[in-house]
């Protein structure tokens, strides 16, 4: 089966790289999103998917907008190939483009279709709470994840998973099931299920303000946006903007829900029932884990931390190094 690969991040180099060491497929080329310019040094730097095609001496197309480039889409369909497989590359393909292959276009979509169809459906689905999610393989159409399912693969959500935390263990279960997919769909052994719009979620872009904490939320509620935006999301402390990468919620949550150290822990905390009308207010330190905050609902333990300019660091080592007392207060992010 012959294919070309549309992806850009992390997230789609083990589906490229399933494909690559496959006897059944034969990867024609690559089309990825233009290098960037990289803060330190200011230096291009090539998609992670590039890297991979590059390393394999596969052609590597990078077009700033491929459904208006005339090289490009000459090219496309000079390959003639089969199957053109899409894996968040972070463009929209025109009909055209998507008319092309003589099999199908195929897209692995991070989430169990058709809840939280769109650019982001990882980090939502944790800022939502969820406790299950999956890789959906659909054929693609004009529409935002709209085409008909062919596959999917579940996985569930930890209560401490993190968006790369998923990410990774999505990338590798969509690798698998993209190359199952394809088998299946050559022999003819997939029938194509369409989606119920009127169950579809959305997942949008991720905006700067989504970062914001805001200590009048519930302690669930700001750990899944920790977890979820994370490494991204902001707090203020001693009038310094401070990243919150790390939490658990305390006492908002079933004990099973914890991994068993901070059962342990939660166990012996005498003053965990302690509530104080004024969110954001550290309540208590956890010896060896860092300090707990008074939320709008429940207390969050902040387990790792960043400071403006600093790498990131247990919330013990942030305690002690800001010699943080009990009463201080953290403020909202932005």
């Amino acid at each position: 089966m012959k294919i070309v690969f549309f992806g850009t991040p992390q997230f789609a180099v083990p589906t490229l790289e399933k494909l690559l060491n496959h006897s059944e497929f034969e990867v024609l080329a690559v089309v990825t999103q233009p290098d960037k310019r990289r803060e330190r040094g200011n230096k291009l730097t090539p998609t992670s998917v590039k890297a991979i095609a590059t390393a394999h001496n596969l052609p590597v197309w990078q077009p700033e907008r491929v459904k208006k480039d005339t090289e490009t889409l000459i090219q496309l369909k000079q390959l003639n190939a089969d199957v053109f497989v899409v894996v968040a590359y972070g463009q929209i393909l025109s009909s055209k483009i998507l008319n092309m292959p003589k099999l199908a276009c195929i897209n692995v979509h991070g989430s169990i279709l058709p809840k939280y169809r769109g650019a982001a459906p990882i980090q939502w689905c944790l800022y939502n709470g969820e406790r299950e999610t999956g890789i959906t393989t659909m054929l693609m159409d004009v529409g935002m994840d709209t085409g008909a399912m062919l596959q999917i693969a579940t996985t569930p959500i930890g209560l401490l998973d993190n968006a790369q935390d998923l990410a990774d263990r999505l990338a590798g279960i969509g690798g698998d099931l993209l190359v199952e997919t394809l088998l299946k769909l050559e022999r003819q052994e997939i029938q194509p299920i369409p989606q119920d719009n009127l169950a579809a979620t959305y997942a949008p872009l991720i905006q700067k303000q989504d970062y914001g904490l805001n200590w009048s939320k519930s302690a669930i509620q700001l750990h899944n946006q920790i977890r979820g935006f994370y490494p991204n999301c902001t707090a203020t402390y001693r009038n310094n903007l401070l990243k919150i990468t790390a939490s658990a919620p305390l006492a908002s949550v079933g004990d099973r829900d914890l991994p068993p150290e901070l059962q342990d822990f939660i166990h012996k905390l005498s003053d965990l029932s302690n509530v104080s009308d004024q969110p954001g207010v550290v309540m208590s330190i956890a010896k060896g884990i860092g300090a707990i905050v008074q939320t709008g609902e429940g207390l969050l333990l902040l387990r790792e931390v960043q400071l403006a300019g600093k790498r990131p660091q247990s919330g013990w080592d942030f305690v002690n190094g800001t010699r943080l007392t009990v009463g201080e207060i953290f403020g909202a992010g932005s």
